[in-house]
């Protein structure tokens, strides 16, 4: 699973809706709505790009990969049953 963790970088850094919508030239409407979601659909560059930008971070600091609790299911590259 990947989690979004664009509200705890916000958080962290002492960041409102607005400031970074400023920041960004987004508006503070999309910033809540990214802000909330804890899994992200998916992404435009563009927008990821602009919160880099605006946040003085990389992409990996805003998506983090948790391994999934039940891994019965799936395998890695390179595994045999």
């Amino acid at each position: 699973m990947i989690e979004w963790r664009l509200a705890i970088i916000m958080a962290e850094r002492d960041i409102s809706n607005k400031e970074l919508a400023a920041a960004t030239g987004m508006n503070p409407r999309s910033i809540s709505r990214l802000k909330v979601r804890r899994r992200l659909t998916r992404i435009d560059e563009a927008t990821l790009d602009a919160l880099c930008v605006a946040l003085r971070c990389q992409p990996g600091d805003l998506l983090v990969h948790q391994a999934a609790a039940d891994k019965s299911s799936s395998r890695r590259l390179g595994e045999t049953k």
